[in-house]
């Protein structure tokens, strides 16, 4: 039976912590090195749901995408913070923590090769190649870029929708119904920040999460691909299938949380349901 040390050993040479932007913070947040790992869970959140379900579930391990501390902290008071609670809480049940975040973003296979697998992209390339010596010619890079069947925008929305985790945010759409896709380009969690990479790859659509409103309105405004936004962890769920996949080779029981961590729960429409050309 694997240590969390020769688990965690793994993860590090799959998805190499250098990777990571200067900002973030990933690898062990907290566990002993000597402890036996029997049973993992993925999740892309460290939420009071999701600790839970690894306790009920009797996991020694938690893979998450999102870092619980990724600013600094003076403490960790159980009783004035929830991430203190859970801090002590994982400790106190003898469950590790391993955070692998914009490491693997840029992974390939990463976050967003999950995310353009679950929609059907083929001749997928990266959205932003990674640069440097280590990356050349590796697939490496922020978001995807790649092939679909020609069909329409409205359809493909309703495709994403289909092949999405559902979520009361849901997917939304942004562009002329009957323009003819056939070039996607995506990119796992928020990806404002992108938007002049797909027009400038030449995709007929970029489906992200957490599109704000003025630099979406001003994208489009600009002829820029049509848009889609999804939730943020409906982008980034299908990636936990991948880790969870890399981790079988050395644990025997890796499982895949689907509680839903989206912190939006209510979705009210005034029941329009609208698609305007």
């Amino acid at each position: 039976m694997p240590t969390l040390s020769e688990v965690t050993a793994e993860l590090d040479r799959i998805y190499p912590r250098h990777w990571a932007e200067d900002w973030d913070r990933v690898g062990v947040v907290c566990g002993r090195p000597a402890t036996e790992v029997r049973r993992i869970l993925c999740v892309v959140d460290v939420v009071p749901e999701t600790v839970a379900e690894a306790i009920e579930r009797d996991c020694d391990l938690i893979v998450a995408h999102h870092p619980l501390l990724l600013r600094g902290v003076s403490g960790l008071d159980p009783a004035a913070e929830y991430k203190g609670d859970l801090v002590h809480t994982l400790i106190e049940r003898g469950i590790g923590l391993y955070t692998a975040h914009t490491n693997a973003d840029i992974a390939a296979p990463g976050v967003s090769d999950a995310l353009a697998d679950r929609l059907g992209l083929t001749d997928v390339r990266p959205l932003r190649p990674r640069t440097g010596p280590e990356h050349e010619g590796s697939g490496r890079g922020i978001g995807r870029i790649g092939l679909v069947r020609p069909t329409g925008f409205g359809a493909f929305v309703e495709h994403a929708a289909e092949v999405l985790p559902a979520t009361v945010w849901g997917v939304r759409g942004a562009g002329d119904p009957d323009r003819t896709v056939r070039s996607v380009a995506v990119c796992g969690g928020a990806g404002d920040t992108y938007l002049a990479d797909a027009a400038d790859a030449g995709a007929d659509v970029f489906l992200t999460a957490d599109l704000r409103h003025h630099p979406a309105g001003e994208h489009l405004a600009r002829g820029g691909p049509a848009l889609i936004d999804a939730a943020h962890w409906a982008t980034e769920r299908p990636w936990l299938d991948t880790v969870a996949r890399q981790l079988s080779e050395l644990v025997d029981d890796v499982i895949v949380s689907d509680i839903d961590t989206d912190p939006w729960t209510i979705h009210q429409n005034a029941g329009v349901n609208r698609v305007e050309s």
